[in-house]
């Protein structure tokens, strides 16, 4: 028994599981993966080269594997978009795939991308991030797990941002983020994700060792990514969190790493 509408159109060489849904006029190319539980709805285009774990949904007219948006990307290459297990792509999502042969643009599980938002080529989207309304990534872009990102905030190319970290709507955001940290209008590093630390189930000690690391890594009193080389040099018993956010900060990135102005901080 087959879930597809006759209106849709789909390549057979694709493997799509035997209970997953495609609605009515969707279309998917030929190359396509699509994993059990999954429901492509009315319109939905899954273009070649994407993968689609389980219990993912591609809401109306949503692009999933669309070209690169770069000048010098053969159309030839083949490259694609892997998707995670339960992912949730609304109404008009664009999320375009890699640019380099046999690379993926990734797509973590559990994420969800609301209605418009977009996901340039090569991005790296960890788990259990959301994508809220209207935000834009351009190509290259790390976010790490547990991320949410407001309505119509753009980060650009090559930026990292940290597992855990929260930005705010209609934020520009052009420097890297640091784990569990918050971020507002354009760099706007304003303190620590208190909330989203503890939403995650993390002990106080664990809050106030990342707290301890945000203010020694800031304190003015060395360059951020010395103060954090030094901290990893000379602690040997930090927590997950600690380490993450510290090696964070010491790696250098393509783009500058985003600092506190005056005042901003939640300390």
């Amino acid at each position: 028994m087959t879930h597809h509408h006759p209106t849709a159109v789909i390549h057979p060489a694709t493997r799509i599981a035997p209970d997953a849904v495609v609605g009515a006029y969707a279309v998917i190319e030929d190359g396509v993966e699509i994993g059990p539980g999954c429901r492509i709805r009315e319109h939905a285009v899954i273009r070649c080269g994407t993968i689609l774990g389980a219990g993912c949904t591609v809401d109306a007219h949503a692009v999933i594997g669309g070209l690169p948006q770069d000048l010098s990307f053969s159309a030839a290459t083949p490259s694609g978009v892997r998707v995670g297990e339960g992912v949730t792509f609304r109404e008009g999502v664009t999320v375009n795939r890699a640019t380099a042969e046999g690379a993926f643009t990734e797509i973590g599980a559990g994420s969800l991308l609301m209605g418009n938002s977009h996901v340039g080529h090569d991005c790296r989207i960890g788990a259990q991030v959301v994508l809220a309304n209207g935000v834009l990534l351009a190509g290259k872009v790390s976010v790490g797990d547990h991320v949410f990102i407001g309505g119509g905030a753009a980060v650009h190319q090559y930026v990292r941002i940290g597992e855990s970290a929260m930005v705010s709507g209609l934020s520009r955001v052009s420097e890297d983020l640091p784990p569990f940290c918050l971020a507002a209008e354009r760099n706007g590093l304003i303190g620590l994700n208190l909330v989203g630390l503890q939403r995650r189930g993390f002990g106080r000690d664990t809050i106030r060792e990342v707290k301890a690391l945000f203010r020694l890594v800031y304190s003015g009193k060395g360059r951020p990514r010395e103060s954090a080389t030094a901290a990893l040099a000379e602690s040997a018993d930090l927590t997950p969190q600690g380490r993450a956010f510290l090696e964070f900060v010491a790696t250098p990135g393509k783009k500058g790493l985003m600092r506190p102005r005056q005042g901003d901080s939640n300390d």
